[in-house]
């Protein structure tokens, strides 16, 4: 079943380890239609999403934001950061091998969290 951003917000990762199955490539695709700025993997077992941020100590900073809210949640992503300013945010449920709602938690939650953008 299909969550809305609202209803995401308001819930908090739950501990996985295993043993529950991956949302299937039909409930994720639903569920991206409440996100439109993430995108799903080629491989379709993650999603990510891309910003360009003001400088170094931006993206810096919103790592940071992003590091405690994950701690928080107890539910960590891949953070990238190229080129000083380029970051991407990579979920998936590694425990599964796939995407689970958990990772669509914490995307609603990253989206937002403040970030100073390249203007």
């Amino acid at each position: 079943m299909t969550s809305s951003v609202a209803e995401l917000s308001r819930k908090h990762c739950v501990p996985c380890e295993g043993g529950i199955p991956a949302l299937d490539a039909e409930e994720v695709r639903a569920q991206l239609t409440s996100l439109p700025a993430w995108r799903l993997t080629p491989d379709g077992r993650a999603i990510f999403r891309s910003w360009r941020v003001k400088d170094f100590v931006a993206a810096l900073e919103f790592f940071q934001r992003v590091g405690q809210l994950a701690e928080e949640e107890g539910h960590h992503p891949d953070l990238h950061l190229t080129g000083y300013r380029n970051v991407t945010i990579q979920l998936a449920t590694h425990a599964v091998g796939g995407l689970t709602e958990n990772d669509f938690i914490l995307a609603v939650k990253i989206d937002t969290l403040p970030l100073a953008l390249k203007t």
